[in-house]
């Protein structure tokens, strides 16, 4: 794998334990698509660093799980501001 991917899947999984962001928030600010972010996550990490792809796992799950709750609550604030 390139240095640079493996810089960059690392500096992701930072950013996500450090803020338990979403894949969307993540692909944002690191300017990749959010499905760049999943395979980084997913795959990549496990291969880079175990400990780490633990931590990512659990925070992915958490956020999986609340996602509908996000989205209820953007559409509430869609229709509240119109």
């Amino acid at each position: 794998m390139k240095d640079d991917i493996t810089k960059r899947v690392l500096l992701e999984a930072e950013y996500i334990i450090s803020t338990h962001s979403t894949l969307r928030q993540t692909a944002d600010l690191f300017g990749v698509s959010k499905s760049t972010v999943h395979v980084d996550m997913s795959n990549r990490l496990r291969k880079i660093n175990g400990k780490k792809y633990q931590k990512i796992e659990k925070i992915l799950q958490i956020n999986f799980a609340e996602k509908h709750i996000r989205g209820g609550q953007a559409t509430k604030e869609k229709y509240l501001t119109a």
